[in-house]
């Protein structure tokens, strides 16, 4: 493993934010949300980033997520709540005689790249430099880098306007499958989103089942778009990076978007091209054709900037292009080895998807 750490700069969570915001493949949070959590958090304090390797093998690494429907229109989660989702767990925990000894992110996004830090500088936990997939993900069991489900987990989940109903803070012990859907009712019932910390494991489980080493290919898609002269060369250089492509190119004919049961659902239409999502993007075919199926990346660029479009941001008539890049070019956990994890995306989506995510087994 690398022994590289981070030096967190502004440029440093622009570049992370920009490029987590490709890597989410049309999830993973709010950039400009995101780029104003990574600025608040190196306006507040020191955020640090080490590798897993400088950890010792039984310190407790925690995840940190947000879990909801992007386009939710009445979620509410303050940088605090980020920061309350940590303390909920660190005191369940102290009080059994355990520290964490550091934070984790769940996924790249927008948002998610960055999520971490602002726990970091107040708390004063390092992250690693991993994470449960090294792009974004519909599921929490997708991203609890390969626990069972019927395993015990500890869980927080905090959000929703504080003063009204919506306003929660949950802790919950419980099997993996069970826990995972009760934050994702909380977040529903906080108006879309809450802030969670998770599945507290061992730094030596994290090493063998996460997805290592992140941040620096997040940087360096990051950097493609922000360094680019103009959209076409954005999307260029980051499909050089990810050794992928530029599918399609063209204007977005029809997008089709429901928030139900905590995620958005739906589908795009780009050049006769149709795509679906659950959050992220899920698959990208044309008359019957399969293009590209998660954990492949497929992702959005806006036509003439080149700015990663999230699914939640997406809009008829917008100029787009459709990048896609081999789920090999991307850092994935144990959570994308399961092929029972993908039955629920199939059945969100109604395509088929396990026959093409695991073809090669």
């Amino acid at each position: 493993m690398s022994s590289q750490k981070h030096n967190i700069t502004l440029e440093w969570v622009e570049y992370v934010a920009v490029g987590g915001a490709v890597l989410g493949g049309g999830g993973g949070g709010s950039l400009d949300e995101g780029i104003e959590f990574g600025e608040l958090a190196v306006a507040y304090g020191v955020p640090e980033i080490v590798p897993l390797s400088t950890l010792d093998p039984s310190d407790v690494v925690l995840t940190v997520s947000g879990v909801g429907a992007p386009a939710a229109t009445e979620s509410y989660v303050g940088p605090a709540d980020y920061v309350r989702a940590v303390e909920l767990i660190v005191d369940q925990l102290e009080r059994r005689g355990t520290s964490v000894g550091a934070l984790m992110t769940n996924e790249m996004g927008g948002f998610a790249s960055v999520n971490g830090l602002l726990q970091s500088a107040v708390t004063g936990l390092p992250l690693v430099d991993a994470t449960c997939n090294g792009r974004a993900h519909p599921t929490g069991p997708m991203g609890s880098i390969g626990l069972s489900g019927d395993e015990t987990v500890l869980q927080a989940g905090v959000g929703g306007k504080p003063g009204t109903a919506r306003r929660n803070e949950l802790v919950i012990e419980a099997p993996l499958e069970f826990a995972a859907s009760t934050v994702r009712q909380a977040a529903k019932a906080a108006g879309g989103l809450v802030a969670v910390a998770r599945n507290p494991v061992s730094a030596s489980y994290a090493g063998d089942h996460a997805a290592v080493e992140v941040y620096e290919q997040a940087k360096a898609v990051g950097r493609a778009v922000q360094t680019a002269s103009d959209g076409r060369a954005a999307a260029e250089g980051v499909a050089s990076v990810l050794n992928g492509s530029v599918a399609v190119t063209g204007t977005v004919e029809s997008r089709s978007l429901e928030t139900t049961g905590g995620f958005d659902v739906g589908t795009v239409t780009v050049d006769s091209h149709e795509l679906t999502f659950w959050n992220e993007y899920i698959t990208l075919e044309r008359e019957g054709e399969r293009f590209a199926t998660f954990p492949d990346l497929i992702t959005t660029l806006d036509g003439e900037t080149g700015r990663p479009v999230s699914t939640a941001e997406l809009s008829e008539g917008q100029s787009v292009m459709i990048l896609v890049a081999p789920a090999s070019s991307l850092a994935l956990g144990a959570g994308m080895r399961d092929p029972e994890l993908f039955e629920p995306i199939e059945e969100a989506v109604d395509r088929p998807v396990v026959e093409y995510a695991f073809a090669e087994e």
